[in-house]
């Protein structure tokens, strides 16, 4: 199991490339977004999602989120899934 200072590094080491996320919704529902990863921070990464009819979108979620599997990502260029 990674720590948050390897996700943290691991993350920064791929900052403008193409991901997919997918997040717990709560309520046993589940998100599934793609956009790019474009900034990390102590605490949090940001990824700023796909156009969607014209407007952008940011999102942003913590490395504990990784760690905890609440959310996963995978890079769409290699099929390995990365955490």
């Amino acid at each position: 199991m990674k720590t948050i200072m390897e996700i943290k590094k691991g993350l920064e080491e791929r900052i403008g490339e193409r991901l997919k996320i997918k997040a717990n919704g709560g309520r046993r529902k589940t998100i599934v977004r793609s956009g790019v990863l474009s900034e990390t921070y102590p605490s949090v990464f940001v990824v700023e999602l796909d156009q969607d009819e014209h407007s952008y979108e940011r999102v942003s979620y913590s490395y504990a989120d990784v760690l905890t599997e609440t959310v996963e990502l995978k890079f769409l260029d290699d099929q390995s899934k990365s955490s």
